[in-house]
């Protein structure tokens, strides 16, 4: 009996295979791997590139950044801000529908976006019986915040000026649902997911496989041009017919499977295989360029260590600088990451944003003498009388840490290194229980307030991300006067004041900032991304 039924299963499961085959031929699917995993489709919960990558393919909002970190049109075609910059005035289009679902109980089984739902949407994140981790985006938002006096203006007014706000509403927490679909499911809503964006929810099977199809009511256009410059076609947009995420946790595997063509598309880098696609200045290897085309550009991620700046392991300035001084960022880069990203040698402000100098008289290169006079100068001349400092990382950043541990080792610091697991170590960072500790900071946001946001003192953390506790008045001054300042350049002046300030106190070691490196093979045209890592595949192509 047990051999009919296992014979049976195997009928199955050829027959499916047989008709998910014949379903998805000739059809363009764009297919990667999400090692992370993916746990919600709800754009309320998208807080990091997992989820953000899914849901901003499902969700549009009110605006959307560019390839070069720009703020532009999505769902509202114009804005205005008012002079005092408390009230931002939004256009909605006309012409976008939430995708099909049987809960609009009407014909079309779809209807028309509308202001109210947007005010419906954003006053979820608001609401505590939600528990959106996006709720802090609206800290600057006066009461009654939001409000739609017709279908096409939605109003946001803030209780006090706060510059970043239009790019804060690029984010995917600032999406627009339908209230019929979201208070129908609720906290369900994660995996019934609906939007208006370029793909529509048809399949997903937590931690094996997410399957998205195009939608083919899709509001935005490509216009084709000529050489010279004559439009041709007006094709709707996406091109794609679907796309399929996998879920494989292992990086060797999935990199042997975008190497075999199963994947079309690899993010980033592993060490586990770094060393086979890239040379060691950071080039694609030969072997590989007849087939795969890679994109480098800079990410908004500043890798660091951070220093606890109060208790009772606090570690003198002069040490914090004699380490900062103490190691080669370079060397480092070349034989560690392949050159992939940039040796901090600057600020927190990391390159590919407005605010990081190339030309700053602040940062820290290589110095081993200087290192050695601060250590004397502190009272341990060749690190005489140091104890020995603790430095809490997690095992993916082990072979790094053991770089720096080795070079300031020759200068007389004496490090232990401490490997935890990523959720521990969070833990640790967020309750103030480790005097040195592995961090990074990924912008949420493209404007450079939000890495300054680290050290503002009301900030501390667990309240807010200023694991480090430092506490300037002189840098919240700064801190608070570019909150209010509308003039950019008047703004980008006070951000490098504060940067400038940060590295002379020496809370962090900033270690680089980090590079997107995006592998696709030959047959995939169009992929558009930016600084933030933004998966956009409205416009991209594959060739079957």
């Amino acid at each position: 009996m047990k051999k009919h039924i296992s014979l049976l299963f195997c009928i199955l499961a050829i027959a499916t295979s047989c008709r998910h085959h014949s379903e998805s031929e000739g059809k363009a699917i764009f297919r990667y791997n999400e090692a992370a995993g993916i746990s919600t489709l709800d754009p309320a919960f998208a807080k990091d590139q997992a989820l953000i990558w899914a849901t901003s393919q499902i969700y549009n909002g009110l605006v959307r950044l560019d390839t070069n970190l720009n703020v532009e049109p999505c769902i509202a075609k114009k804005w205005d801000i008012s002079s005092d910059g408390l009230t931002y005035t939004f256009t909605l289009r006309n012409d976008v529908y939430f995708h099909k679902n049987p809960l609009f109980n009407n014909a079309d089984s779809t209807r028309k976006i509308t202001a109210s739902d947007f005010v419906y949407s954003l006053n979820r994140i608001l609401d505590p019986q939600v528990a959106s981790p996006g709720l802090w985006i609206f800290a600057h938002l006066a009461t009654n915040g939001f409000s739609a006096p017709n279908d096409s203006t939605f109003i946001v007014k803030l209780k006090e000026p706060f510059a970043p706000m239009l790019s804060l509403l690029s984010m995917p927490y600032c999406s627009v649902v339908p209230h019929e679909v979201a208070d129908n499911y609720g906290s369900d809503f994660r995996n019934h997911p609906c939007g208006t964006g370029p793909f529509q929810f048809q399949y997903w099977k937590e931690g094996v496989k997410l399957v998205l199809r195009k939608n083919p009511n899709y509001f935005e256009y490509d216009t084709v041009f000529d050489t010279e410059m004559n439009p041709t076609a007006i094709n709707r947009l996406p091109y794609l017919d679907a796309i399929a995420v996998t879920f494989i946790i292992d990086k060797q595997t999935a990199f042997l499977e975008f190497v075999k063509g199963n994947l079309d598309f690899m993010n980033s880098l592993d060490a586990s295989y770094k060393d086979e696609i890239l040379t060691r200045t950071g080039q694609l290897k030969s072997k590989y360029a007849d087939r795969i085309d890679m994109l480098s550009i800079p990410f908004l991620n500043t890798e660091y260590l951070g220093f606890l700046m109060d208790g009772k392991n606090q570690i003198p300035k002069a040490v914090r600088q004699a380490i900062n001084y103490g190691f080669d960022r370079r060397k480092m880069m070349k034989y560690m990451r392949n050159n992939v990203g940039l040796p901090g040698c600057k600020g927190m402000i990391p390159a590919g944003l407005p605010g990081y100098d190339t030309a700053a008289g602040y940062g820290y290169n290589y110095d081993p003498d200087k290192a050695r006079h601060l250590l004397a100068d502190a009272g341990y001349p060749n690190g005489d009388g140091l104890p020995a400092i603790s430095l809490a990382t997690t095992s993916s950043y082990l072979d790094l840490c053991k770089y720096i541990q080795q070079q300031l080792s020759i200068v007389g610091i004496d490090i232990k290194l401490d490997v935890n697991p990523p959720a521990a170590l969070r833990e640790q960072m967020a309750q103030g229980k480790s005097p040195w500790f592995r961090g990074s900071w990924i912008a949420d946001y493209p404007d450079a307030e939000n890495y300054m946001t680290l050290f503002y003192s009301p900030n501390h953390s667990p309240n807010g991300p200023n694991y480090t506790h430092f506490s300037s008045k002189a840098f919240d001054r700064l801190y608070k006067a570019s909150l209010s300042e509308t003039d950019p350049s008047v703004r980008l002046r006070l951000y490098r004041q504060m940067d400038s300030l940060v590295m002379d106190e020496a809370p962090v070691v900033v270690l680089y900032y980090d590079q997107i490196l995006h592998f696709t093979h030959k047959n995939i045209s169009g992929m558009r991304t930016n600084a933030m890592n933004a998966l956009d595949l409205r416009y991209t192509k594959k060739e079957l």
